[in-house]
């Protein structure tokens, strides 16, 4: 499979290969949390399975490696003992902003999976071990403007020390 990414006046196409990443320790989902940075996906694309002890979530990346672009793309998770959320929306459809994936060491070589999502919900998936894959699944398309973070000024009343 190939992508392919265009300058934004584009004059330059250079073929840009899907992303495909493992991690099996906190280090390398580090790597993963920074690719898939404003991911967007809905409840609906996580999918537990509870037999097969495996976590599948479809999202919508931001291709940060080249700009003004989104692509389809899955990670799984392996060896899954559980899953929980906290605060995050019911609805099947409701779309969710993926900030941040962190890991959190259990019992050697375990712990928690943490996905953080705007608007303060995350989801814990506990793993006996770290065993993560994300790959892309589709072709690039272009996106008008590229996820944006304000910067929070600091408060005009506050001094340093």
């Amino acid at each position: 499979m190939s992508t392919e990414a265009t300058a934004k006046d584009g004059a330059d196409k250079a073929a840009i290969e899907p992303l495909r990443l493992l991690a099996e320790d906190a280090d390398d989902l580090q790597i993963i949390s920074a690719a898939l940075q404003d991911a967007i996906l809905r409840p609906v694309d996580i999918v537990w399975e509870r037999t097969a002890r495996r976590v599948t979530v479809a999202l919508s990346r931001f291709c940060w490696e080249c700009g003004g672009t989104r692509v389809r793309a899955a990670m799984q998770f392996g060896d899954v003992e559980a899953v929980k959320s906290r605060r995050l929306p019911r609805a099947p459809e409701q779309a969710l902003e993926l900030l941040a994936i962190d890991f959190e060491p259990g019992e050697a070589p375990g712990g928690a999976v943490l996905l953080m999502f705007a608007g303060g919900g995350d989801l814990r998936i506990d793993v006996e071990c770290l065993d993560a894959v994300l790959t892309d699944l589709s072709e690039r398309w272009p996106v008008d403007t590229a996820p944006a973070h304000p910067v929070e000024e600091p408060d005009a009343g506050a001094t340093a020390s």
